[in-house]
């Protein structure tokens, strides 16, 4: 793992995990390092949802504790597109604004400086000109980078992403690889469920891989494609992986 340089903001303690009555995860240790962004991989059912509802307080632990100091308001999940009702009237400018709610509220109005901030996350996610577009309107990428820009707005502390890549274009690919990093480098801790060896090569500094209902922490390099999970492949962009875990 990389080496800390600040204390982890995010620790797992020897955590058991389950769904009903059946056991997902245990014996689950370690630190997620702030400015680090760690790739959570593993095949289909082995846990990675399951791991990431624990981390965000969604699922209680039957034992062990997840210990995060991030305040709650500085938190953000990115969940699959899928997750999206793109039948719901809001433009692009409104779902970036609304990561000004866990820290300002969400029934205040905006104020000047809160409008100049979202122009200005816009425009360095180059989606300047769908300001005003719905979201239903939407290309895979255009919408991702509206959900990243809403990231921004929060001034995300602790981020976690479940599959940021799929079903997006090249070039969207490119700015969140450049975000991540950025936001990485100002201190954030950031979890990514990767699908692709080379996406994982060019922005992870650390690996969680699960297997077998346990975690092995690991640094990219060691990871090749002969050892990665078989679903862990280059594919090509604009094709849609759906993890089940």
């Amino acid at each position: 793992m990389k080496k800390e340089t600040s204390p982890a903001r995010l620790q797992l303690h020897n955590l058991h995990l389950a769904q009903g009555e059946r056991t997902v995860l245990e014996h689950v240790d370690g630190s997620f390092q702030p400015g680090a962004i760690t790739a959570l991989i593993g095949a289909n059912g082995a846990g990675k949802s399951t791991l990431i509802q624990a981390l965000m307080g969604e699922l209680r632990p039957i034992s062990g504790e997840v210990v995060c100091t991030v305040p709650k308001k500085r938190r953000a999940w990115l969940p699959q597109q899928l997750a999206l009702d793109l039948t719901f009237p809001m433009s692009v400018e409104e779902l970036v604004m609304t990561g000004s709610w866990p820290s300002h509220g969400a029934l205040k109005g905006y104020c000047a400086a809160h409008y100049r901030k979202g122009r200005e996350i816009m425009a360095r996610l180059g989606i300047s000109h769908l300001a005003h577009r719905p979201l239903g309107e939407l290309s895979g990428g255009q919408r991702q980078r509206a959900l990243i820009g809403r990231t921004l707005m929060q001034e995300a502390e602790l981020l976690l992403l479940d599959e940021p890549f799929a079903n997006v274009d090249s070039e969207t690919v490119e700015i969140l690889i450049r975000i991540l990093r950025q936001m990485a480098d100002e201190g954030a801790t950031i979890i990514v469920v990767l699908h692709d060896m080379d996406h994982l090569q060019r922005l992870a500094d650390d690996v969680l891989m699960l297997t077998g209902g346990h975690c092995r922490w690991m640094a990219p390099s060691a990871l090749t494609h002969s050892q990665a999970p078989a679903h862990v492949v280059p594919f090509t962009l604009g094709e849609h992986h759906v993890g089940t875990a």
